[in-house]
């Protein structure tokens, strides 16, 4: 069992959610970010989401856009990126990779599947790849034992759903609404729908991304799902404080794991 289920497994023997942080790679530097994530980790985080910065993301909300396009100029490249995640995954966290497809065509399916995997990475998170371009990388993941994770939505029909979830793996990513990442005020109940509609048809553990940005929301999210994805959250403490950025991370990370304990 890889150590992100076993996460799942914990969690639920303790009644409460998984706490997962995302930080772009290479933000706000190479070494700035390995040293943001384990402050992630001390503070509370279950899990770690690495995304790899693209130019043209749809995901990506303006505060992510910024980190990421910060990561570029720093010239972070897929080589760095693994790197980062041998780093990270040697801490013993659950370490999971956030990109669109692009990056990992260029970089090589077979290729990337073993490199990653070799160094750690147990899950990746593919936004933007359709299920019927997806056997290549689904037969990829199998032979490396890499946890698919797709995304999604509340528009997601119900067939569409059923067959998107059982195609994921380790947990199936839910977005909280139809926009993309950042902080909001209030998380959408669309969320608690969107969740309840995939228990009734995928046994795999549900996280909820987009949106969550302070206790409260964790601990509302976390009454209905497995985990609670955050991220701009993080970028923002980054973005807010660079002169300590560890200890502004570490201080949401602590807040964040309280509320995932509030279930």
């Amino acid at each position: 069992m890889s150590k992100l289920s076993q996460l799942f497994v914990q969690c639920k023997n303790e009644n409460r959610a998984a706490l997962i942080g995302y930080l772009p790679a290479g933000f706000p530097t190479q070494e700035g970010s390995i040293n943001i994530l384990k402050a992630m980790i001390k503070g509370g985080v279950d899990a770690v989401e690495i995304g790899f910065p693209y130019s043209d993301p749809v995901m990506d909300g303006p505060v992510i856009q910024e980190a990421a396009e910060l990561a570029r100029q720093n010239g972070i490249t897929m080589a760095k990126t693994l790197e980062i995640v041998k780093e990270i995954s040697a801490t013993g966290t659950p370490t999971l990779l956030m990109t669109y497809w692009n990056p990992i065509e260029r970089y090589g399916i077979e290729k990337f599947a073993k490199d990653f995997s070799t160094n750690g990475m147990e899950g990746v998170i593919t936004p933007d790849l359709t299920l019927e371009e997806a056997l290549p990388w689904l037969a990829a993941a199998e032979t490396n034992s890499i946890h698919p994770i797709f995304v999604v939505a509340p528009s997601t029909g119900d067939e569409r759903l059923k067959v998107v979830t059982s195609n994921c793996s380790g947990f199936i990513y839910a977005a909280s609404s139809m926009g993309v990442t950042g902080t909001q005020s209030n998380v959408a109940n669309t969320a608690s729908v969107l969740v309840e509609r995939i228990r009734k048809i995928s046994d795999t553990p549900v996280a909820v991304g987009l949106g969550v940005s302070n206790r409260t929301q964790a601990s509302e999210v976390a009454k209905f799902a497995d985990g609670v994805i955050v991220g701009s959250a993080f970028v923002k403490a980054v973005l807010q404080n660079p002169q300590d950025p560890t200890a502004a991370v570490t201080k949401v990370a602590q807040e964040l794991a309280l509320g995932v304990r509030e279930r």
